[in-house]
């Protein structure tokens, strides 16, 4: 396993997972990169869903319903098929079952058999992708993260303990990390409460009635992350993503509620202190976006506040990036 990146404020830990150049930061540098990649498009749909690497997308265009346009400004990959859901989402599975087949990219090694949405700038699904694949195309990745917490007992009631999930040694991303209580990927046609139920079950032991009463919706968080080598698969993948927020409050008479490993890329939990937590984060022992989240947490319940950090505007600003791709119009309402 590779050294864990270390850290000097939490505002580097945002700048490690939010790592793609910031226009109102740095435009030469958005324009340099912007232009270095190509954008991938689907006919009928006139936005950019995501970037990808030149390598990739001269692959992608080796087979056929997808077109590549190297005189274009930008440079672009365009899925040509009938501009319907059915029509592309055939396309693009009979492409990668043939990459999976030739074995030519390392990240399809993960297979999982579970498809993720891909919308387009009206909210519309436009098509559905094999989530082990969905990072060659750039494409939003759509998830949800729960935290569990303690309060501590007396006048005050501040948050004494948050319930982290140690990530497997086996497991073929991040191994040995700290992770939310529950955290995962919404798959095709499902919502974000529904897909938060399921993973608080499967990885954590926690019954949906119980989540179901507790939990609180507590927003999203953004970024634009490129793929680094714990994540395994290909390096330098473009990973935008978004992230719903949730959390449960664990009650002293919730004795025999604790979260549980049920599921093989967990090792463990375990109940750390806001400090520890924070400590753990700036060793570089937490997922990227888990690590976002957790400070998402530590504003909301003023562990860290405009008083003792800091950076405590630009990291308020930073969780929450305005990504340059159809995530406006997406909408859970009716799924």
């Amino acid at each position: 396993m590779s050294q864990p990146t270390q850290f000097t404020s939490l505002l580097d830990v945002i700048n490690h997972c939010d790592d793609f150049p910031h226009p109102s930061r740095n435009l030469k540098a958005y324009s340099t990169r912007v232009n270095s990649l190509y954008h991938f498009k689907v006919s009928g749909e006139s936005a950019t869903l995501g970037y990808m690497l030149p390598s990739i997308a001269r692959i992608f265009a080796s087979y056929p319903n997808w077109v590549l346009n190297t005189k274009s400004r930008p440079k672009m990959l365009t899925l040509t098929t009938s501009p319907d859901e059915a029509s592309r989402s055939a396309a693009i599975a009979a492409t990668l079952a043939s990459l999976r087949e030739r074995r030519i990219f390392d990240v399809l090694y993960n297979w999982r058999d579970e498809l993720k949405p891909a919308y387009g700038s009206s909210g519309t699904l436009l098509f559905s992708i094999e989530r082990a694949a969905f990072p060659l195309l750039g494409i939003v990745g759509y998830g949800v993260m729960l935290l569990a917490y303690t309060r501590s007992e007396g006048k005050g009631k501040d948050v004494s303990g948050i319930w982290v999930q140690r990530r497997s040694h086996s497991a073929r991303t991040h191994p040995g990390h700290l992770d939310g209580t529950a955290a995962g990927g919404i798959p095709i046609a499902a919502t974000p409460f529904a897909t938060l139920l399921v993973e608080a079950e499967e990885e954590a032991s926690l019954a949906k009635g119980l989540v179901s009463a507790r939990v609180k919706a507590c927003g999203t968080l953004s970024y634009f992350h490129t793929r680094r080598k714990e994540m395994g698969g290909e390096v330098g993948l473009l990973q935008p993503g978004v992230h719903f927020l949730y959390e449960m409050e664990l009650l002293p008479d919730d004795e025999d509620v604790r979260p549980k490993s049920n599921d093989k890329n967990v090792a463990g939990f375990e109940l750390m202190t806001p400090e520890e937590l924070k400590s753990e984060i700036l060793a570089g022992r937490a997922k990227p976006w888990f690590a976002l989240a957790a400070i998402d947490f530590f504003v909301r319940h003023g562990i860290i506040t405009e008083e003792n950090e800091r950076d405590y505007v630009e990291i308020c600003m930073r969780l929450h990036r305005n990504l340059e791709f159809p995530v406006f119009g997406v909408s859970f309402l009716n799924r």
